[in-house]
């Protein structure tokens, strides 16, 4: 809106640079243009503004299709006010001077009378053609046709509106039928999902029965293995066992032979030892005999007191030790007679004297 300001009794006002202003002081035009800045005399000034940016009108209507369904159509028109001079002289624009609002609303008017001729073009589209068709290509079809109906519009023409663009965002039918038509589309939806359930499921089973098969292969795989280490196993021990037994043999052998060889040296070791001691013996006897033979003959010469003396002699290294010895006659003829008698006998020739 026009910026205006009081000064005493007269009042100034400031455009905007999207805003045209037509000043007229009775019947002729003071001021008129864009962006203008200006003093006038509130009381004499007949003033409007005419908006010349580009503006967005929703426009959302009901309407029948060919097949009599009821229809929403959501659309947007951009417009602006392309010869505003045209548009102030066919609707009113006027500002208050004091304050610099609209005494009506314009906009409003000229929004409803846009809304209604896009309305009868859109209308006049749907009805030819069938729900189905409609929300599939309707669309299209209602754009071009609103474009084409309000760019060659009579009336806009006449108050100076130009068409800038027209959106059609959606044609939709009521709740009910819009259900009922995408009934068909969730089922094929929901089938397909069961038909994807299903091919999952049976997929899965596959799956466990491949899986469950191939544990079943491990397991007979993991017992042929197993069959195979026991006979391994087998095999090697028995291979230890005649391993062990040959081992035994050749040591029992050894072993025999070593104490045969050990019976052996120590019999001939015996032996040896029995051959010596034999020969010891025997030279132990000879030299005994020989010894004795020179004694006995060394006492056949000898006279009966010198072999006396010596049985005496004899008599004594066999006796224990003795403090006193007294012998008496019995004593002496009875030594005589157990020790020296044989000597003597021998000693004394035949016929001789005792």
């Amino acid at each position: 809106m026009a910026d205006i300001s009081r000064v005493l009794f007269l009042r100034h006002l400031r455009g905007t640079p999207t805003a045209y202003i037509r000043h007229q002081r009775g019947t002729a035009v003071a001021h008129e243009g864009v962006g203008l800045v200006f003093w006038y005399r509130p009381r004499t000034a007949v003033i409007s503004e005419v908006p010349v940016d580009d503006r967005e009108l929703p426009v959302v209507f009901h309407a029948r299709t060919a097949d009599f369904a009821d229809v929403a159509v959501q659309s947007t028109v951009t417009f602006r006010i392309a010869d505003p001079a045209l548009a102030a002289s066919r609707l009113d624009f006027g500002i208050d001077p004091e304050l610099g609002s609209w005494r009506e609303d314009p906009l409003a008017r000229l929004a409803e009378m846009i809304t209604e001729t896009a309305q009868q073009y859109a209308a006049d589209q749907l009805v030819r053609m069938p729900l189905t068709d409609a929300l599939v290509d309707g669309v299209a079809a209602v754009r071009q046709r609103v474009g084409q109906g309000l760019g060659g519009d009579a009336r806009l023409a006449q108050t100076g509106i130009a068409l800038v663009g027209v959106r059609v965002v959606a044609i939709r039918p009521v709740p009910e039928v819009e259900k009922a038509l995408g009934t068909p589309t969730r089922e094929k939806i929901q089938t397909e999902a069961d038909r994807a359930t299903y091919s999952r499921r049976a997929l899965a089973v596959e799956q466990e029965r491949r899986i469950g098969e191939n544990e079943l292969q491990s397991k007979i795989e993991l017992a042929r293995r197993g069959e195979q280490l026991v006979v391994q196993e087998g095999a090697n021990e028995q291979r230890r066992m005649t391993e062990q037994a040959a081992a035994a043999r050749i040591s029992a052998t050894a072993q025999a032979e070593r104490a045969e060889t050990a019976a052996r040296a120590e019999a001939e070791r015996v032996r040896l030892e029995a051959a010596a001691r034999a020969d010891a013996v025997r030279l132990v006897g000879a030299a005994e005999a020989d010894a004795e033979a020179a004694r006995v003959g060394a006492l056949a010469g000898m006279d009966t007191a010198t072999l006396v003396a010596l049985a005496v002699r004899d008599l004594a290294d066999h006796l224990p030790d003795i403090g006193a010895l007294t012998i008496t006659p019995d004593v002496l003829t009875e030594a005589f007679a157990r020790f020296a008698r044989p000597g003597l006998t021998a000693a004394v020739p035949a016929g001789g004297e005792r």
